[in-house]
């Protein structure tokens, strides 16, 4: 028993019976009241939010009575971590309850211990997180699709394909709907759309996965998913190619658990990437395995671990198509057919998210902000969805509806709201620990940051290319080409007018000189190749119409952050130099250059992209023309007045456009970049 003296009327009772009981059976009676008045047993009456989903983070307020500073919270089972709970006062508590994305479903008890004693309880329920879309292509709001396109749709979990037909799948012009067969990939979670005729040119559609779409448990979407984007005048008919693979060519020391993957130029058809057309070998011995395509990447999943120290080769084959129909051309950025080795040891080591954009508790972001997670080592596309991936707000408990990308060249995933955020809002983002690397390691816990978003957009928009989107090179005087060092290839389509002159060496352009994988459109009776002239005017005017930035000359050696940069006359990158375009993390991050008269890039100078910068987000607006010299690699796309030439085997990851002159090339490669 405790005696609690600070309790004035307890005490003034005791005196007033001094003088009727005597001293001696006061003061007795002064203790045993004080004592019955201590710590009194906390009670907890109810918990809100009451319930969670698998792999949330959800910040709940317990409300009771009696609890006493340093009070902690006990939940029953499995998978719950508790932790910042703070005593609000005698009657609320605050906590996050952290759910493991393998958490057992069903109630779990919680109590409140405090003082010696502990409360009854209060349920907590552990849900399964509902179906999500964590994909789409085209993307929400694409403009310049190809008519000839697939429509896909993937989702955060497996999904009951009996439920994914015509009637929960559509896709509209207005109000009018087009025909077309469903299709669902139950080994990738990708419900497919095929219009039974290529898409109007030039129009808006709008795609809708309604709640009729059902996961396996019977679980529907929480609401429709619907998305809209716009039609170019033209089909693709651009071969993919892979881009990059991971283990890469000829790597040696390959872990034994490693899974193998190869990122494509553009996005496949899921349903022609299975084990027919993406083996693994071990000599002339087929590897048992599984196979999975997520984002523009399929991976392979060795059934086993691989055998120590030993040769193995992957093969992507010609059955792999695009969404278009297409199939897969040789020798892209990385080989196929490519082989590596493996090491003595497999790899337990967790991954981790090493940076985020936004940083954790910014504030002021922009409403337009992507949310993006880099890893510390390359991660299985298949478990970065909207699953594993998820922004709450404002608030812990409303989701944000968004898609979900995974760019294995950066290591970067990318959450994209649908719509900008709520304005001066705090947001909570997280990664599950259902992400796992390429060995199959999950990281050791879930990632969770917060936010704050300010009233505005931030950061540059990307330059709107319209139906330039598709095209290589674009010119208004012609092109001009010689293979004398080596084959030029040009990935994707070309663009001539007015004048339609193309020739290779001397002669009227060839099959091969220059190699066009995509259609070459010179001053066409349909007016495409003037569409896309009509576009490259307008992508300059918004380029170099933008308020002018920092101001630079001489590029080379340069680190640069996204951001405008502006000369007022020339703009160069030395013999041999450097420019290093960092996106800090931000795979949204945007470069534009306006440059007052011409662009130079000397001979074996390099545009290097590290951070999760990307090609397709690089503009060079050029007054007058761009010069690239030999050996030369170089990123973004060139939007120039006047003329393109570029020298002996330069690479350029990007396109080259002008408006009044000519483009000439000498054995080069032009490939237009991923979006």
């Amino acid at each position: 028993m405790s005696l609690n003296v600070n309790k004035p009327l307890t005490w003034k009772y005791a005196a007033e019976k001094i003088c009727s009981l005597g001293l001696g059976m006061a003061l007795l009676l002064a203790v045993l009241m004080a004592g019955c008045g201590g710590s009194s047993k906390a009670t907890l009456t109810s918990i809100a939010p009451s319930s969670g989903a698998q792999g949330a983070t959800v910040a709940v307020t317990l409300t009771g009575t009696n609890f006493a500073s340093g009070s902690t919270i006990t939940v029953s089972g499995t998978g719950i971590t508790v932790s910042n709970p703070t005593v609000a006062s005698s009657t609320s508590i605050t906590a996050t309850f952290t759910i493991a994305a393998n958490a057992p479903t069903g109630a779990q008890n919680v109590t409140v211990t405090g003082s010696g004693n502990t409360s009854g309880s209060q349920t907590f329920t552990v849900t399964a997180p509902p179906p999500t879309v964590t994909s789409t292509n085209p993307a929400i709001g694409a403009t310049a699709v190809p008519i000839n396109r697939k429509v896909t749709a993937a989702f955060s979990k497996p999904m009951d394909p009996v439920t994914i037909t015509a009637v929960t799948f559509t896709l509209a012009s207005g109000t009018t709907n087009v025909t077309g067969v469903v299709t669902y990939n139950a080994a990738s979670n990708i419900a497919t759309f095929a219009p039974a005729a290529n898409l109007a040119a030039n129009t808006a559609f709008t795609a809708t996965i309604t709640t009729g779409a059902k996961d396996l448990a019977g679980n529907s979407l929480a609401s429709n998913f619907v998305w809209a984007f716009t039609t170019s005048a033209v089909a693709d008919t651009t071969a993919p190619t892979v881009s990059s693979t991971n283990p890469a060519s000829a790597a040696t020391g390959v872990a034994l658990n490693q899974k193998i993957a190869a990122t494509f130029s553009k996005a496949m058809d899921s349903s022609t990437i299975t084990t027919t057309t993406f083996t693994l070998k071990q000599g002339t011995t087929a590897v048992a395995g599984t196979v999975t395509y997520a984002g523009t990447t399929a991976t392979f999943t060795p059934t086993a671990n691989l055998a120590a120290s030993t040769a193995y080769t992957a093969t992507i084959s010609t059955g792999a198509t695009d969404l278009a129909g297409n199939a897969l051309a040789g020798r892209g950025s990385a080989p196929n057919p490519w082989t590596f080795t493996t090491g003595t040891t497999s790899t337990a080591s967790a991954p981790t998210v090493t940076s985020t954009v936004p940083a954790d508790t910014a504030t002021g972001v922009g409403i337009n902000q992507a949310i993006n997670a880099t890893f510390s080592t390359a991660m299985d596309p298949a478990t970065i969805t909207t699953g594993t991936f998820t922004l709450a707000g404002p608030g812990t408990t409303t989701f944000v509806t968004g898609t979900v990308t995974y760019n294995a060249a950066s290591n970067i995933a990318t959450f994209t709201p649908a719509a900008n955020l709520a304005a001066s809002a705090l947001f909570t983002a997280t990664v599950t620990t259902g992400a796992r690397d390429l060995a199959g390691n999950p990281l050791a816990a879930n990632k969770v940051w917060t936010f704050t978003t300010g009233t505005a957009t931030v950061g540059q928009a990307p330059v709107n290319l319209r139906s330039l989107s598709t095209f290589a090179a674009v010119a208004g005087a012609g092109l001009t080409n010689s293979n004398s060092g080596g084959q030029t290839t040009l990935n994707r389509d070309v663009g001539l007018s007015p004048t339609a002159t193309c020739l290779g060496d001397g002669s009227p352009c060839s099959a091969l000189d220059p190699k066009i994988n995509g259609t070459l459109y010179a001053n066409d009776p349909a007016g495409i190749a003037a569409k896309a002239k009509a576009d490259l005017v307008s992508a300059y005017n918004g380029a170099a119409g933008r308020p002018p930035g920092t101001v630079e000359n001489d590029l080379s050696g340069m680190k640069l952050p996204p951001g405008v940069y502006t000369s007022g006359s020339t703009m160069s990158i030395a013999v041999s130099g450097v420019l290093t375009l960092d996106a800090q993390g931000d795979a949204n991050a945007v470069w534009i250059f306006q440059v007052g008269s011409s662009l130079t890039v000397n001979n074996s100078a390099q545009v290097l992209l590290i951070n999760g910068a990307k090609a397709a987000n690089v503009f060079w607006a050029v007054a007058a023309s761009s010069t690239i010299g030999s050996n030369a690699s170089f990123k973004g796309s060139v939007l120039a007045v006047v003329s393109n030439s570029v020298g002996t085997l330069s690479v350029v990851e990007g396109r080259l456009l002008c408006e009044t002159g000519q483009i000439t090339l000498l054995s080069n490669t032009v490939t237009v970049p991923a979006p």
